[in-house]
């Protein structure tokens, strides 16, 4: 997979991508990664890439113009462009796995009062990873690279995120290391007990009874899609 982002502000993804899972999966070439800057494709002579709106309002908005002429010089056949907005589809966990499908994103990060409404054209989808506002579209972009780039084949191993909290509309079931005995905290006794069948039918009860009392909405969310 390929994910070209768009940003006022690359370096801010300098520690992102030299880090951890993501900087592993960039080495084996399981994903590509590559952080463009708007401003290199303005064509003021002193690079600018936002200016105020029109009607007057407070804050810079980003201009058509660069964004136009970054996606026309990325963009494939195969290209999905995402745009990163508070005004976008909520973030989820379906929705990475779908995206996770893809051959090349395009994220465009916003910043400032905003972009010129113009650049939703551009845009096969609108996404915003939760009803708050951030400075810029930079932070959104690499949760949704970072969701992504662990669901890709390869990167991790696939129990590891076929287990995770969301599938099947369901939180995480509880996990446990060493010590045994932690300030009188026991690791439950079936978890030492060796028994694959009682492990995984006392998982899949802790998993549920864990959603029913922090996230019921998921359960009934899930209710409703059958």
């Amino acid at each position: 997979m390929k994910i070209d982002i768009l940003t006022i502000f690359p370096e801010m993804f300098e520690g992102f991508l030299k880090t951890s899972i993501i900087k592993r999966a960039i080495q084996n070439n399981f994903v590509d990664i590559q952080i463009h800057d708007i401003r290199k494709y303005s064509k003021d002579p002193h690079k600018k890439v936002d200016d105020y709106g029109y009607g007057g309002g407070k804050g810079m908005v980003l201009m058509p113009q660069p964004i136009f002429d970054a996606v026309s010089d990325l963009k494939k056949e195969n290209t999905k462009v995402i745009l990163m907005t508070p005004q976008g589809k909520t973030y989820n966990q379906k929705l990475a796995y779908d995206l996770a499908l893809e051959k090349h994103l395009i994220l465009i990060c916003g910043h400032y009062e905003g972009f010129d409404e113009r650049i939703r054209t551009l845009a096969d989808l609108e996404i915003s990873i939760g009803d708050y506002i951030l400075t810029g579209g930079e932070l959104a972009s690499m949760v949704i690279t970072d969701s992504i780039t662990r669901l890709i084949d390869g990167v991790i191993e696939k129990d590891s995120h076929l287990n995770d909290s969301f599938n099947n509309n369901l939180l995480d079931y509880p996990v446990y290391t060493k010590p045994v005995n932690f300030k009188g905290m026991k690791v439950p006794d079936v978890l030492l007990s060796g028994h694959h069948a009682n492990i995984k039918k006392y998982r899949e009860e802790m998993a549920l009874e864990k959603t029913k009392q922090r996230r019921p909405d998921l359960l009934e969310k899930g209710e409703k899609n059958e």
